[in-house]
């Protein structure tokens, strides 16, 4: 018993030694593994406000662009028809004109921002006189045209449009050319249009 004593009181001795100098490292270990969760978490954070931050400000600038879409038509019930000089077209009968950038007192459309406007227009007449329909930008420079030469009986018909880049106040109107001819009625055969596609 006596020999016994000694060695049972030393494995005594020693176990909690080894129990207590093991806890102090993994205590560490779990602290600095939560220190690099924390750390991690906050960098999705950060990124995630950045992100948050970006779409916020994409859709301010969604909001705040103009919304711009517009189309007319000759309208009436007749043709239009010039034999002495080029007689501008105005498009009254107003289908759509979203935002109010076109004016159909004078049938000029004015681009409230720069961007790029899809344009289009339609033109119909009677097939014994040419008939045309010309796109013009700040009064003088031509854009797009439609033209068909005197063809006998029957109607003509002829559309045109693109994409263009407009300055802020840049103006559109359309232009019949002399000596030639343009007709409409209420089902709106001849007409003009267009729509922002994204501001620039």
């Amino acid at each position: 018993m006596s020999r016994r004593l000694p060695v049972l009181l030393l494995l005594a001795l020693a176990c909690p030694a080894r129990l207590g100098s093991a806890q102090p490292v993994d205590g560490r270990a779990e602290l600095k593994e939560m220190q690099d969760t924390l750390v991690q978490l906050q960098a999705e954070r950060r990124a995630m406000s950045d992100r948050l931050d970006v779409a916020e400000r994409e859709l301010r600038r969604v909001r705040e662009t103009p919304k711009v879409a517009f189309a007319a038509s000759l309208g009436g019930n007749g043709a239009v028809k010039t034999t002495s000089g080029n007689k501008d077209l105005i498009y009254r009968e107003v289908l759509t004109n979203v935002g109010g950038a076109y004016n159909s007192e004078t049938g000029v459309f004015t681009a409230p921002i720069r961007g790029v406007y899809y344009i289009r227009f339609t033109a119909n007449a009677p097939a014994d006189f040419p008939m045309s329909a010309v796109l013009y930008k700040n009064d003088n420079k031509i854009q797009l045209i439609t033209h068909e030469q005197q063809s006998g009986e029957g109607s003509d018909t002829a559309s045109n449009g693109a994409t263009l880049l407009l300055e802020k106040g840049d103006r559109l109107k359309m232009v019949l050319w002399q000596n030639t001819q343009i007709w409409d009625n209420s089902n709106h055969h001849s007409t003009f249009s267009g729509f922002l596609l994204f501001p620039m």
